[in-house]
C-alpha cells in the first residue's frame, strides 16, 4: 500500500473503529465522568491523547519492530498493563455512597495533573493500543512513507483520540444522564471495576496462557 491518500483513509477508518470500542480507556473515562466530573474526565482525555503520541513515538522510531518480533516485551507490556488495570479496579471496588452534590467539586475534585496521569498511563500501559500501532505502522503506513504523512497521522490520531474520549465525557456529565448517574456513583464504580478486573484478567491470560 504506497499511496499516501489510501494509507491515510486507512489508518483514519481502522482507527476509529478501534477508540469506538469498548476498552480499558473508554472504561477509564466513564468512570471518571461519572464519579469525578466532566473536568477530571476531560483531563483524563487529554492525557490518553497524549498517550497516543508515545505509540507513535515508538512506531516511528522502529521500536515497534522489535516489540513485536520479542514475545517476552511483549508479555511484559501485557502484564504491567494488567497490574495497572488491577490497581484502578481496586480502588473503584472501594467506592462507597456519597452525597451526589460534593462528588467532583470542592476539595473531593481530582486534580487536573491526578486526572492526566491516569489517562496517560492507562494508554501507554494498555496493550490493545500497542498491539494496534504495532499492526498499524509496520503494515499500513511502513517506513517508506513520506516523513510529513507518518507525522501528520501521528498528530491526527492523538487530537482524535482526545476529541473522542471528551466528546464520551460531555455525553456523560450532561445533568440529567450525571444526576442518575450520581444517585448510583458507588454502584457503578464497582461495576466499573469488575470490568477492569475481568480486562486485567484477559490480559495476564494472554500474557501467560497457552499460545
Amino acid at each position: 500500500m504506497s499511496d499516501p491518500i489510501q494509507v491515510a483513509v486507512t489508518v483514519i477508518v481502522a482507527h476509529t473503529l478501534a477508540i469506538a470500542s469498548p476498552g480499558p480507556d473508554f472504561a477509564v473515562v466513564l468512570r471518571q465522568a461519572t464519579t469525578q466530573g466532566r473536568a477530571p474526565a476531560l483531563w483524563t482525555s487529554i492525557g490518553i491523547g497524549a498517550g497516543i503520541a508515545v505509540h507513535v513515538s515508538y512506531a516511528l522510531l522502529g521500536i515497534a519492530l522489535i516489540i513485536s518480533q520479542t514475545p517476552w516485551l511483549m508479555r511484559v507490556i501485557q502484564l504491567a498493563g494488567a497490574a495497572y488495570l488491577l490497581w484502578i479496579a481496586w480502588q473503584a471496588m472501594r467506592a462507597q455512597p456519597a452525597d451526589g452534590d460534593a462528588v467532583g467539586v470542592g476539595t473531593q475534585a481530582q486534580s487536573a495533573i491526578r486526572s492526566l496521569r491516569i489517562g496517560f498511563v492507562t494508554n501507554v500501559l494498555n496493550p490493545k493500543a500497542t498491539l494496534f500501532f504495532l499492526a498499524l505502522f509496520t503494515v499500513v503506513v511502513g517506513p517508506g512513507q513520506p516523513l510529513w504523512l507518518q507525522l501528520g497521522l501521528g498528530l491526527w490520531l492523538c487530537l482524535s483520540t482526545a476529541a473522542w474520549f471528551s466528546l464520551v465525557s460531555v455525553l456523560f456529565t450532561a445533568s440529567a444522564p450525571r444526576r442518575w448517574f450520581l444517585r448510583r456513583a458507588h454502584l457503578i464504580d464497582r461495576g466499573m471495576g469488575i470490568v477492569l478486573i475481568l480486562l486485567a484478567a484477559q490480559l495476564i491470560w494472554t500474557a501467560l496462557g497457552p499460545p
